[in-house]
């Protein structure tokens, strides 16, 4: 019993040291802008079994999963339902649709050359935007800010959130019909949960949280850690993807937020992106098949540009008559870059024998250089426009 302990707090050692390291080497490397989630990808790669074998991901799966479950939950509490009815959001709708119709077709075209085996999995891929792994990319470089905000939080949100709706639906383990079902099931879950606040104010009970928020107790905290974990043990015994329930946790989380938002957002930032996220990257680098990408580099570098253009060609399109020219191209870049969705597809697609290991390990790979490549090139546009006044032209018809 004390040899599988040893093990476990072994590998977590590691995985935290990784963590710790990681800011240090980035300040090193400050020149080269490379973001914290691709060294800490790296890093994984470096301990995992392919490398030094000093970690394994088995060892500290179940923090993995709750790391992912906080990449997505702070996705959810960053959108605002209200952009949808708004602008940002009907543009970024119209956007996705019409990636989804891109990547159906340049999938089924790969599937009929038999360059592809596992068609869904990678058409649904090809879909999807890691907005929260771009949360903190966009943060430090504060690119969060200005009329450009919405726009990049709208595309990101359905490039997240519509993926998950495709994956819960066409790959649930209980068939599409259930998954259906219990989509709207979580749906419903979500719109109750978010009324939860309303029965409490105003009584004792919303007192007594309200009084533990900075206090020992951490009321609000420990709220949404339990709030967090519940939706992702309704999602998985509904054979939905965790992320899907993560995300309505946050979105859930935003309606329940106290008055001090800012406090809130500390405290999340401080437990998600302090432990449990830098956890998941890193394990996503551990079992990465190192050895499939050296020996076929060519399928990792075709997936890699199917994701800017499948997902940013419709982009700028869509935008044209209300985002400037590089403001369009920075935003392409931005809703092209995938990562924890292709982790968790890939991981279905192996689970289910419809994708083969190094196929799962060139869609994992596309995503982690699309994380290294794209949030770079939309960075730099960014800080050549500098926010010009005229940068959103929202005067055209």
């Amino acid at each position: 019993m004390g040899d599988p302990l040893g093990r476990e707090l072994t590998s977590l050692f590691v995985v935290v040291l990784v963590a710790a390291l990681t800011p240090v080497v980035v300040g090193l490397l400050s020149r080269l802008r490379i973001p914290q989630v691709v060294v800490l990808i790296l890093g994984g790669v470096v301990i995992g079994p392919e490398v030094l074998d000093l970690a394994h991901p088995d060892a500290i799966e179940l923090l993995s999963n709750v790391g992912l479950g906080f990449l997505f939950l702070l996705a959810g509490y960053e959108l605002d339902l209200a952009i949808f009815s708004q602008r940002p959001g009907k543009l970024a709708v119209v956007g996705w649709l019409i990636t989804a119709a891109l990547a159906i077709g340049v999938v089924g075209a790969l599937a009929a050359l038999g360059a592809v085996h596992a068609f869904v999995p990678v058409a649904i891929g090809l879909t999807t935007t890691a907005l929260g792994t771009l949360l903190p990319i966009l943060r430090d470089n504060n690119m969060l800010s200005g009329p450009f905000r919405p726009y990049v939080l709208a595309a990101g949100a359905v490039g997240e959130f519509l993926p998950v709706v495709a994956t819960a639906i066409f790959l649930g383990s209980h068939g599409r019909f259930v998954g259906l079902i219990s989509l709207v099931a979580m749906g419903v879950l979500g719109l109750l949960l978010s009324q939860v606040p309303r029965l409490s104010r105003g009584g004792r009970i919303s007192r007594i949280l309200s009084e533990g928020e900075g206090a020992t107790s951490q009321t609000t905290l420990r709220w949404t850690v339990a709030l967090l974990l519940l939706l992702l043990v309704v999602a998985n015994d509904f054979g939905l993807d965790v992320v899907l329930g993560a995300f309505v946790a946050g979105v859930v989380l935003r309606r329940w937020a106290p008055p001090d938002v800012a406090t809130l957002d500390r405290k999340l930032d401080a437990v998600g992106y302090g432990f449990f996220i830098p956890i998941f990257f890193i394990s996503s680098g551990m079992g990465l098949d190192v050895r499939s990408i050296v020996e076929a580099p060519a399928r990792l570098l075709v997936l890699f540009l199917l994701l800017l253009f499948v997902r940013g060609l419709p982009t700028l399109l869509v935008y044209r008559t209300t985002l400037s020219r590089p403001l369009r191209f920075e935003l392409a870049f931005i809703v092209s870059t995938a990562l924890p969705l292709l982790v968790a597809l890939s991981a279905i697609g192996l689970q289910t024998g419809h994708m083969l290991p190094e196929n799962a390990a060139a869609l994992v790979g596309a995503g982690v250089l699309s994380v290294l490549v794209y949030p770079a090139i939309a960075v730099a546009i960014d800080r050549r426009l500098a926010r010009a006044p005229d940068a959103l032209d929202e005067t055209r018809p």
